[in-house]
């Protein structure tokens, strides 16, 4: 850092003030940030106000709200909701009873650690607590134009499509990941409508019902990835861009890999900038297949 002073120092005295100026302010900014986020996690329990968490940096809400999201990725209501859960599943962990988890959380009843739980981690808080022990998961397994597949629902939704080799080993990953859910070999009707997806026809992708478990971050790039039009392919930087996190594309890409659903959720539909097909949690050359096989039932016959 001393030799880029000294270097624009040198060269061109007019731009190194200004970068000094720059460079000042992303101190200030950095500093402010941290303090809120200092603040929100020492007094989370107050469940504080935006414009309480914004006097204590001294700024407006407005401009508060907008630095902190550019810093942190998230928005300040969202970052204290994530503090808020991470708590209360540390006290169902010990077996609080929802009511004390609600109000040891600072919020005004189980309704609201409800919604929370809802929101964040895509089930509720009694699932969590036990374990995901009354969620009951049918799954099946299926062949696809690229390879069999297992696919697992809940009464919401699609939790888990994935390509596997052999169907042990599809089963232990989705034991992995619901380690006392109630599996049950069965072919649903949320299967069955996800199934036909296969075929081509994607005019209906959007009543699909998806039971998705992510941090908010994963869910927006996944939400975007839903909206790559069949046989369209994006940019890792493209879909950072569209989340309104430009510079996230590391960030962007592990959240496509840490995609759930195969091919419903088109993380296969996403490429680097220079045009390399890149990595698929699935292998590149089933990312290649799908892709073309795309183009092919868009552009028959070229």
């Amino acid at each position: 850092m001393l030799a880029v002073f000294i270097f624009l120092y040198r060269k061109n005295r007019v731009l190194f003030s200004a970068w000094l100026i720059y460079f000042c302010t992303m101190i200030t900014d950095y500093e402010r940030i941290e303090k809120a986020i200092v603040y929100l996690k020492e007094n989370f329990k107050e469940q504080p106000a935006l414009d309480e968490v914004a006097r204590q940096v001294h700024l407006s809400p407005f401009h508060f709200q907008r630095l902190f999201k550019e810093w942190a990725g998230v928005s300040p209501k969202k970052f204290l909701q994530f503090i808020s859960v991470e708590y209360a599943k540390g006290l169902l962990k010990k077996d609080w009873p929802l009511s004390d988890v609600s109000f040891e959380t600072g919020l005004s009843g189980t309704s609201r650690l409800h919604d929370l739980f809802i929101g964040i981690e895509g089930m509720t808080p009694g699932e969590f607590k036990n374990g995901g022990e009354a969620l009951k998961i049918n799954y099946s397994f299926a062949e696809t134009p690229f390879g069999d597949i297992l696919i697992a629902s809940t009464a919401k939704g699609i939790c888990q499509l994935a390509f596997v080799k052999d169907e042990k080993e599809g089963l232990i990953n989705l034991q992995h990941f619901f380690p006392h859910a109630a599996l049950v070999q069965k072919t649903d009707m949320i299967q069955q409508d996800a199934l036909r997806f296969f075929s081509g026809d994607w005019a209906d992708l959007q009543k699909v019902k998806l039971h998705l478990k992510g941090t908010p971050f994963q869910l927006k790039v996944w939400q975007s990835l839903l909206r790559i039009p069949f046989g369209d392919i994006s940019t890792y930087s493209s879909i950072a861009e569209d989340i309104k996190h430009p510079g996230a594309s590391r960030a962007v890409g592990t959240a496509i890999g840490s995609n759930p659903v195969a091919f419903l959720i088109p993380c296969h539909r996403v490429i680097k900038s220079s045009g390399i097909i890149g990595d698929y949690h699935w292998g590149s050359g089933k990312k290649t297949a799908i892709l073309g096989w795309e183009a092919a039932k868009i552009f028959p016959g070229e």
